[in-house]
């Protein structure tokens, strides 16, 4: 079912998947053990492996749930925005979304391909492929290359949304802003301009 909505700000809802996703993806990218593969999972590397690990499977079931949030909640229109920007925006996000994914997924094909089970703070999960080492560490390799490139896409992505609000003046960024957040300085500009009168 698809709630069809004309709206030009995201429900709190979004705006709490949103941000919630950006932290744990940063927080994932920084605390990757990094390295070869003797080193990532090494005994030394354990708690970081398994915060990593269970940053990136929490991310994957966050996107999921936000994909299927989305079909309920509907389109948020920006009128007056040019159509490239417009379908540029969404080929954009579709990358971010595809990103968010594969990322997870590749993670968690490579380490069973290698023969390490997935190490979660709630425990182990697998192998539960047949184990083809080299493809393993290609497919690991692909994970580390997406994830550095998701970091960049995430910093272009704020910095375009901090574009339309400083030069495009539109509402871009603060529709993914949480109501509270905007309402004291809506105010603020209200009593300013009254005083001015």
């Amino acid at each position: 079912m698809h709630v069809d909505t004309a709206r030009s700000d995201y429900g709190l809802v979004t705006q709490l998947f949103h941000w919630v996703t950006a932290i744990l993806v940063v927080a994932a990218y920084f605390l990757g053990p990094g390295g070869r593969e003797q080193r990532a999972f090494s005994p030394s590397m354990e708690t970081t492996r398994d915060l990593h690990e269970t940053l990136g499977i929490t991310v994957f079931v966050i996107v999921l749930l936000r994909i299927l949030w989305r079909l309920f909640e509907g389109e948020v229109e920006h009128p007056g925005m040019a159509s490239w920007i417009s379908y540029s925006s969404k080929f954009f996000h579709l990358l971010l979304y595809a990103l968010l994914l594969s990322i997870p997924a590749t993670a968690i094909v490579g380490t069973w391909l290698q023969g390490h089970p997935l190490t979660l703070l709630v425990g182990e999960f697998g192998p539960f492929l047949t184990q083809a080492h080299d493809l393993g560490t290609s497919v690991m390799e692909i994970h580390t290359t997406l994830g550095d490139v998701i970091v960049w896409m995430a910093g272009l992505h704020a910095a375009v949304a901090i574009g339309h609000h400083f030069f495009l003046r539109d509402r871009v960024l603060v529709s993914m802003l949480p109501e509270w957040l905007i309402q004291p300085r809506s105010a603020s500009r209200s009593k300013s301009a009254h005083i001015g009168t």
